[in-house]
């Protein structure tokens, strides 16, 4: 498995045109397989996947899960319908209901978050635009996805439409998230750049298909032909990095994985076929020319003892990863400060930090989230992803002239060992001693993992300004007993508004 730092892909979108020897260094230093680790992969016996991954999702409603990683699931659910909720009506939530709902007439699917119907496919996709609209739903850091948006909403529409139970829709996420994670990863990120695809559009969409197929009782043979079609609809550009609105990024991150892994499925339903070994066949996708160092035994070693949801991650902060120990040193310093008395704010941080020094997209910026703090007492989430706060409130342009972001290397973890994300920051004060505050890590990423009560106060968060207090303590309460709900529509409609 090979990729690059998630933070250097991120610096990407400030650097805009800068972004292939960015994203080059990186895997210059994390990625690229050596000359011997290239002749060991072809010296290695060729191992076909489809039967195991096949069977995989095929067996996933019977398949014994432990409890830990079932409640992950079940976290994870919980985490995206908050996002869907609080993001609705940010502008890439906005624009894929309008779409869903001017597409083809009235369907009778919910648009989640909404009362409004549309046939299946566009309500899903709509669900998941809403999803990413902004910096706040789950990803998995190791393969750069953000599969939430994407498997849930699609899970959720084929139980309303269908009848099924909490359980099965756990279930069902649970082998979703497995090929979210796997496929990308085992294909490595510099092949996938090479290639001109991003990681962050294909997980999703072996994703949403997978979780599909186990709802829909797909049987192994027709599942071979759901991946081929998912093989063809595996897109998505690393342009989404040049993208400052958040709406190309969320249709990259989460509407368009939906869309077409649920498309996939229901039409091997319906009777298409397709290439039914693409993963293995010559000739086929994952034999392509591009993909042909990917480490094929990483989509199938452990498949039901190992789990990407233990490798998943929530965000605390409305904001991007790297950001997100600054931003809790932050809040934290404030508690202490008047904005009135600050004379300079110094960030100090591992990796790239010039690129969240200047970036386009509010909630990466931290001179303009350091503003916000200091001058809101709070960090607002409608606000800090506000492009026309960001450049016509003159207060926040004034007080972004204090704020220096450097890099600290000594931050930054030995070759070999774990990232974790951390900041130091530091408030000088006029005629007052300075205030320091170090963050080594914000809990939420897989090596400091929230825990539930941690994830129900987050989401009840998000919940409570749109759905009141007893309508989200509902919800989270439903969560906490998914398993047990025989159908989701209460839940449905609990989130819709």
């Amino acid at each position: 498995m090979s990729g690059m730092t998630r933070r250097g892909a991120i610096a990407g979108l400030v650097a805009g045109s800068a972004m292939a020897p960015i994203i080059a260094k990186a895997q210059s230093r994390t990625g690229a397989p050596s000359a011997a680790a290239e002749a060991a992969a072809a010296a290695t016996p060729f191992r076909p996947v489809t039967p195991a991954l096949t069977e995989y999702i095929a067996g996933a409603q019977t398949a014994a899960v432990p409890e830990p990683v079932r409640e992950r699931a079940r976290m994870h659910i919980l985490d995206t319908l908050a996002s869907i909720v609080a993001c609705r009506d940010l502008e890439a939530g906005r624009l894929g209901r309008a779409y869903a709902l001017g597409a083809g007439g009235k369907g009778s699917s919910t648009i989640l978050g909404t009362t409004g119907r549309a046939g299946i496919v566009d309500a899903v996709f709509a669900g998941a635009m809403a999803g990413h609209a902004a910096e706040i739903n789950d990803f998995i850091p190791s393969a750069y996805v953000q599969p939430g948006p994407s498997i849930v909403s699609a899970a959720f529409a084929l139980a309303e439409a269908r009848n099924l139970s909490g359980r099965q829709v756990t279930n069902a996420v649970i082998a979703g998230y497995e090929l979210a994670g796997r496929m990308p990863k085992a294909i490595g990120t510099p092949a996938l750049f090479r290639a001109g695809i991003a990681n962050h559009g294909i997980g999703p969409v072996f994703g949403t298909a997978a979780a599909s197929s186990s709802l829909m009782g797909l049987k192994p043979e027709a599942i071979a032909h759901v991946l081929s079609y998912s093989a063809q609809q595996a897109s998505g550009s690393w342009q989404w990095l040049l993208d400052v609105r958040h709406v190309e990024k969320a249709f990259v991150f989460a509407g368009m994985g939906a869309r077409n892994g649920l498309q996939s499925a229901l039409m091997v339903e319906t009777g298409f076929t397709g290439v039914a070994d693409s993963l293995d066949a010559e000739g086929g996708w994952l034999r392509s020319p591009a993909f042909e160092k990917a480490d094929r035994a990483y989509l199938v070693d452990g498949l039901g003892t190992q789990f990407e949801l233990d490798h998943a991650a929530f965000k605390r902060y409305p904001t991007g990863g790297p950001t997100q120990p600054a931003v809790q040193a932050l809040l934290e310093l404030r508690k202490q400060v008047k904005p009135e008395e600050v004379t300079r704010i110094l960030i100090e941080m591992p990796g790239r930090a010039d690129a969240f020094a200047g970036a386009k997209m509010p909630a990466l910026n931290l001179p303009y989230i350091a503003a916000l703090i200091m001058i809101d007492g709070r960090l607002d989430f409608t606000a800090v992803q506000s492009l026309e706060r960001m450049h016509n409130d003159p207060k926040i342009d004034a007080f972004r002239k204090l704020v220096q972001v450097i890099e600290d290397k000594a931050q930054e973890a030995p070759d070999g060992e774990a990232r974790v994300e951390s900041a130091r920051v530091t408030i000088e004060r006029n005629r007052k001693p300075s205030l320091v505050k170090f963050v080594p890590y914000v809990t939420g990423f897989p090596s400091h993992p929230m825990g539930l009560d941690e994830l129900e106060a987050k989401t009840g968060e998000l919940l409570e300004p749109l759905l009141g207090r007893t309508r989200s303590r509902d919800i989270i309460a439903r969560l906490r007993g998914f398993e047990d709900e025989s159908d989701v529509h209460k839940l449905i409609a609990l989130i819709a508004r």
